[in-house]
This record gives structure tokens, C-alpha cells and sequence, in this order.
């Protein structure tokens, strides 16, 4: 497996649970960091039994479309491989360096995509894209929304909805005890942009009474904005920023909230893929709510609150519901922790990614039933 995500240690886990099905020899290739939106992400050890975890180097960390892992070919050759899994999405250089690799070495290909909007991109890019959707054994997309969109851009081959990481349900729990309300605690964690949705966030709680704190913990270029308008709406000393966490100190974040918001809004070039936060807090017992951008409303079900995007009043109503209800909080808080452990758990994912490889292994996936 090819992946710049496994840099982050939490995520690990997954290959750990790879690793354990009976049948599965699994070499990871990561680089040593990744940069996002300007934040650099180091490569993280944190679940590595069971499997090589090795280290290459990157070219170009940060760029989506032209980065590329400068080892990668002297790792197949050395690994022999029969399946190679690029954890990258179909129309970037890494992917194709990697599958025309892969293919003279006469190995198996899956790519993983999660794009949701129906882009076009220039030259070399598309070339790149036809050239996957050609030449892969298979793909796996993160959402449904995400599969369609890969059909109507060409791609005829088998297809399975998994997504990328599951929540390791042992890690992220409910606290032990029961969870002090004073104050009620707010909490986002993601990516300081405008597409984010935060200034929504600071928005609707500045005319909500009570006694009540917010957790911001990302970085981005919004950051100084944030804080501005925190101190202009007069709440400033009740909304604290927290930079990047390590992934290992996020359960713990996540169990000092009351509530989770994730109030992201959709951009002509952009809309919410998953909203991986969500999961993450509800199995941690929190209640969620979400903007109806991209995925998030498939992620929440009945088991979290949605408002529409860019609305802070809508917002706002759904915060004071929560504030004013403590066992409206814990019915939600429940049905969110069921929710993923129905649907969202790292060991579902492992499993159902394991059963794709066992099918490309054998070359007798065209009847698949569990493809799309």
C-alpha cells in the first residue's frame, strides 16, 4: 500500500488490522511528512505491528497533483508484490508513476478516490486519470456520491464503497465517567478555511446565552480571522484555539466536549467528503452536528443534527436545543456511538478492504457481489 494519509499515526491502526487477516503480507510505503494548507504533518509511529511500515522520500509534499514517491519503484522490486494499493486519487502523478510501476511488475492495481464533483483537469492531469481508469484492476471509493462521479467520468471497472478510515473504536470512547457540563463545552477540529465554516460557528454562539465554551484545535490560513471575529463579537476570552493535536491526544479532546460541530460550507471547487471529525466524536459518546454539505448528512443519519450550510441561525437553534436538554444529548450521544460502531469501525473497513484484495488476488471479481 502507497499512502501519504498513514503519516498520521491513528491511522495506522488500519494497516495493523490488515496485517492480522490470515492471508494479507503487508508492506506500507509512507513518506516522511506531508504538507497541508501550509500545516506539515510528520510521519508518526504509532501503530506498526504486523507489518513494514517503510519510508521514502516525496517529491513535491503538498501538491495534490504532482508529488510522487522517489523509493517507491525500488520498494516493489524489492517487495515483489502481487497487489499494489495507491491510496491516492486517480488523476495525480503519484498514481501514475506508481500503476505504470506496479504494471511491469506484473502486480494487481487499486487506486481510492474520494473526489465528489465531476472536474476536468488540464493536461497532463487528464491523461493521467484516462490512463487509471484504463489500466486499474479496481477502485474504491470513499462515498456513494464519489462513485458516481467516477462512472460518469468513464471508468467502467469494479468498484467497491469503503471508506478511506474507520474509527478504532477502542481508542475513540465514551469517557468512563459521566461528563462535567460546566461549563457546555463546543468543539471543532479540522482546517482554519473559509470552506470550513468556523466564522459560522463563533456566529451563532455569540448570541447564545449561558455558560458555555468553544474548543477550536486546527491551523489555516483563517486562523487570525477566527480570532478577530471572536474578540469583535465579543467572546473572545470563551473561545480558545488549540493548534494541530497529535492524533493519540484527539480521543481525549473529543470526550471534553458537550457537542461537535462540523459547519462546513460547499465552494464551486469543493464540497465536504466525508467529515471523518464526526465519526470520530461520536464514538467518543458526543453528540454532532453538521452543515448539509457533501457527505456530511450520509454520515450523521438520524444520529446527529443537521443544519443548512451557511446558516448560523439554524445553528444557533440547534446548539440551544442541545444546551437546554441534557437527555436529548445523551439519546444522540448513543445513537452516534451505535452508528459507527454499525458502520464506521477500523476493523469494518480492514475487513471489507481485505476482501477487495482476495478478489483482485484471485482475478475472479467481474460477479463480485459486494462491488458497486
Amino acid at each position: 500500500m502507497v499512502s501519504k494519509a498513514l503519516v498520521v499515526g491513528g491511522y495506522q491502526r488500519k494497516a495493523e488490522l490488515l496485517a492480522a487477516e490470515p492471508d494479507v503480507d503487508l508492506t506500507v510505503v509512507v513518506p516522511p511528512f506531508w504538507r497541508d494548507g501550509g500545516i506539515e504533518l510528520r510521519l508518526e509511529r504509532a501503530h506498526t505491528d504486523g507489518y513494514d511500515l517503510v519510508e521514502t522520500p516525496i517529491f513535491r509534499p503538498g501538491s495534490f497533483h504532482t508529488h510522487f514517491y522517489a523509493g517507491l519503484g525500488r520498494v516493489m522490486t524489492a517487495v515483489r508484490p502481487e497487489i499494489v494499493h495507491i491510496d491516492e486519487e486517480p488523476y495525480n502523478l503519484a498514481t501514475f508513476l506508481a500503476l505504470y510501476g506496479a504494471r511491469r511488475r506484473g502486480a494487481r492495481t487499486l487506486f481510492f478516490t474520494w473526489q465528489n464533483l465531476r472536474r476536468f483537469y488540464p493536461l497532463p492531469f487528464a491523461w493521467f486519470e484516462r490512463y487509471a481508469h484504463r489500466s486499474i484492476d479496481g477502485a474504491i471509493v470513499g462515498s456513494r456520491t464519489a462513485g458516481d462521479v467516477l462512472r460518469a467520468k468513464g471508468y467502467a471497472g469494479r468498484m467497491w464503497l469503503i471508506p478511506q478510515f474507520g474509527v478504532d473504536t477502542d481508542v475513540y470512547r465514551p469517557p468512563a465517567g459521566a461528563r462535567p457540563h460546566d461549563p457546555f463545552t463546543v468543539g471543532y477540529a479540522g482546517r482554519l478555511v473559509w470552506a470550513k465554516g468556523v466564522d459560522l460557528l463563533i456566529e451563532a454562539l455569540a448570541e447564545v446565552h449561558g455558560d458555555w465554551r468553544l474548543e477550536i484545535v486546527g491551523e489555516g490560513q483563517e486562523a487570525d480571522a477566527l480570532r478577530a471575529l471572536a474578540r469583535m463579537c465579543g467572546i473572545g476570552d470563551r473561545v480558545r484555539f488549540t493548534p494541530w493535536l497529535d492524533s493519540a491526544a484527539m480521543p481525549d479532546l473529543y470526550r471534553g466536549l458537550d457537542a461537535f460541530v462540523l459547519p462546513s460550507r460547499s465552494t464551486p471547487a469543493w464540497v465536504e467528503q466525508f467529515g471523518r471529525v464526526l465519526t470520530e466524536a461520536m464514538a467518543c459518546g458526543v453528540p454532532c452536528i453538521g452543515s448539509d454539505s457533501g457527505e456530511i448528512p450520509h454520515v450523521l443519519g438520524d444520529a446527529g443534527l443537521v443544519f443548512r450550510e451557511g446558516d448560523a441561525a439554524a445553528l444557533r437553534v440547534l446548539l440551544r436545543s442541545l444546551i437546554a436538554d441534557p437527555a436529548y444529548r445523551a439519546r444522540l450521544a448513543e445513537a452516534g456511538r451505535q452508528r459507527v460502531l454499525d458502520r464506521f469501525t477500523m476493523a469494518r473497513v480492514a475487513r471489507d478492504t481485505a476482501a477487495v484484495y482476495r478478489v483482485l488476488a484471485s482475478d475472479d471479481g467481474a460477479g463480485d457481489p459486494s462491488a458497486l
